[in-house]
C-alpha cells in the first residue's frame, strides 16, 4: 500500500516516466530493496534528487482547500479560540490556528455575517490592524461548540497529508553509513561484531529482537540507536478523520527542533499546524497494554489521543521487558501481525468508523527471556533481525569499570579492581553483567555521602559494595 502511494507521488511530480517506474518496481521484486535506491540503481535519478524527495517541508496552505478543511470548520474553530482572547488581530488569530492571515480572513468575515465578531477599533484602514471581538451570539455558539468538542489548538491536518508526509519521511528511507554508527556508540562499550551486526539493522528500518541476559545493556543499545536516527520530521499537532479531532504531538516523545537548516524553506512557508521534531523515540515497558496501542478517547474533552505507535511514526519505538507487559504477548503479536508485514495499521472510532494509518517505525523487542517461548516461528520469521546480547568478556569488564569510575570522578585503582575480581568474581562464580560496575560505584558513592568523605576505591568499599549488591555470595 504504501509503495503504491509512493509511486503515485513520483509520477505525479514527474520525477520519472511509467515506464521507468515499471522497471523500477520489477526490479525491486527481484533483488529487494527500496524502490528510490532502484531508481537510482538503473541511473533514473541520482542521489541528489532522491535526498530532495523525502526531504520535503509541508508547504503552508494558500487557501482554504488547500487545507482540506471545511470553511465553517475553519470559523468554528476559531470561535472556539476568539472566546478566550478578548480582543484581537488576525495575526494572533493566525499564531493560535496555525492558518494563514489570508484563510482566517474568509473565515473571520464569515463570522461577521452571523453577528459572531463584530470590529472593535483600527488603527489603519486595513484588516490587518482591525481588533476584533466576539460577540455574545458568538459567546453562546462557541459554548456549544466546546459542548461537542473541546480541542481548541492548532488546525488539524486531513489524513490524506499525514499520510503522504510519513511516507516521505520513512524510517526505512534513511541513510546511515559505518562511521555514523561507530560515533553513536563510542560513549558505550560494545565489540566491532556486534556494531557490524547492529549496523545493517538499524540502516533496513527492518524490526528486531534483542535479547540476552540482564543487565548487559539491550535497554542502552536501543536508546543508542534512537541516537543514530538521522534528519528531522514533521509531526501534525492534530488530525481531523471523519469530522472528528485525533491529537498527534506529544512533547513527551517529540523533541522539537526550532532552526531551519539554511537549505529548507523559510518558517513562513512551512504549514504551521505541523511541528519539525527529532525523529521520535517512544519507549515503554511493562506498563504497556492493548488498551495503549488504540486511539484514546477523551470523554469530557470529545476528541481523541493518537495511540504509542502512532507517535513513534518515522522513529523509534522499543518494547522494552517484553514478556512482562500486562497482557499476554500473543495478544501484542497478533495485534500487529499485520502491521509489521504491511506497514500499516488500522485504528477504530467509537463512532464505528474504522481507517488505516501507516506504521512506519523502527521497531525493537528488548527482552531477557527466550524468544522461542514468547512467540511462534511465524512471528519470528516477521522480525528480520534477532540480536543475541551476551555478557561482557573480561577485558569489556575491565573497560566498562574504568568508564564508569571516571565518569563519577573515582580515581579507578588496579590492585582493587584484581582483588574485586578475584574475591568475588571468581570465588563466588559470578557472571560479568555491563551493569555491575555502575551499580558498584554507586555503593561506593553512597557510602563516602553517608559518612562525609571523598569516594574512593578500595578493598574496604569494594567489599562493602558487594556485600550490600550481591545476592547468596
Amino acid at each position: 500500500m504504501m509503495n503504491k502511494r509512493l509511486s503515485q507521488q513520483i509520477l505525479k511530480e514527474q520525477i520519472v516516466s511509467k515506464k521507468q517506474l515499471r522497471e523500477a518496481t520489477e526490479r525491486q521484486r527481484l533483488h529487494g530493496g527500496r524502490l528510490g535506491q532502484n531508481l537510482v540503481a538503473l541511473g533514473y535519478i541520482n542521489e541528489d534528487q532522491l535526498g530532495s524527495f523525502f526531504k520535503r517541508t509541508p508547504p503552508a496552505p494558500l487557501e482554504v482547500q488547500d487545507t482540506g478543511l471545511d470553511l465553517d470548520f475553519i470559523a468554528d474553530l476559531a470561535v472556539k479560540h476568539i472566546m478566550s482572547m478578548g480582543e484581537f488581530r488576525l495575526s494572533d488569530l493566525s499564531q493560535r490556528m496555525g492558518l494563514s492571515i489570508a484563510i482566517l480572513d474568509e473565515a473571520i468575515e464569515l463570522l461577521r455575517r452571523e453577528k459572531m465578531v463584530e470590529v472593535r477599533g483600527a488603527s489603519q484602514f486595513v484588516k490587518s490592524s482591525f481588533n476584533f471581538i466576539v460577540t455574545e451570539t458568538g459567546k453562546r455558539y462557541g459554548g456549544t461548540l466546546m459542548e461537542i468538542c473541546r480541542y481548541v489548538g492548532p488546525a488539524p491536518v486531513i489524513l490524506e497529508d499525514y499520510r503522504e508526509m510519513v511516507e516521505n519521511q520513512s524510517i526505512r528511507n534513511i541513510t546511515i553509513n559505518d562511521d555514523v554508527v561507530h560515533a553513536a556508540f563510542s560513549k558505550i562499550v560494545i565489540s566491532e561484531h556486534m556494531l557490524n551486526r547492529l549496523g545493517p539493522a538499524i540502516s533496513s528500518g527492518a524490526p528486531m529482537f534483542i535479547f540476552g541476559p540482564p543487565g548487559n545493556g539491550k535497554t542502552t543499545i536501543a536508546e543508542t540507536i534512537g541516537e543514530v536516527l538521522p534528519e528531522t520530521v514533521f509531526v501534525p499537532h492534530a488530525l481531523y478523520v471523519g469530522g472528528q479531532i485525533i491529537t498527534v504531538f506529544d512533547p513527551v516523545y517529540h523533541i522539537t527542533v526550532e532552526n531551519f537548516p539554511e537549505d529548507d524553506a523559510a518558517v513562513e512557508d512551512v504549514d504551521q499546524r505541523w511541528v519539525r521534531i527529532q525523529r521520535p523515540i517512544v519507549m515503554t515497558g511493562g506498563e504497556l497494554t492493548l488498551r495503549m496501542l488504540d486511539l484514546e478517547f477523551n470523554s469530557i474533552a470529545k476528541f481523541y489521543e493518537a495511540p504509542l505507535q502512532m507517535k513513534a511514526n518515522n522513529g523509534l519505538f522499543v518494547i522494552d521487558d517484553f514478556g512482562r507487559q500486562q497482557m499476554d504477548p500473543q495478544s501484542l503479536l497478533n495485534r500487529w501481525i499485520i502491521n509489521l508485514d504491511r506497514q500499516i495499521d488500522f485504528m477504530s472510532m467509537h463512532t464505528g468508523m474504522k481507517f488505516e494509518v501507516p506504521f512506519d517505525q523502527l521497531v525493537i523487542f528488548a527482552t531477557n527471556l527466550d524468544p522461542k517461548t514468547l512467540v511462534d516461528e511465524a512471528f519470528l520469521r516477521r522480525i528480520r533481525y534477532k540480536i543475541k546480547i551476551e555478557h561482557p568478556t573480561e577485558a569489556e569488564f575491565l573497560e566498562i569499570f574504568k568508564r564508569i569510575c571516571q565518569m563519577n570522578s573515582v580515581p579507578f585503582r588496579q590492585d582493587v579492581y584484581d582483588y574485586l575480581i578475584e574475591q568475588w568474581y571468581r570465588r563466588h562464580n559470578i557472571a560479568f553483567n555491563a551493569c555491575h560496575p555502575r551499580d558498584l560505584i554507586d555503593h561506593v558513592i553512597d557510602l563516602a555521602r553517608f559518612f562525609e568523605k571523598t569516594p574512593e576505591m578500595t578493598y574496604d568499599t569494594i567489599d562493602h559494595a558487594c556485600e550490600n549488591y550481591f545476592v547468596d555470595t
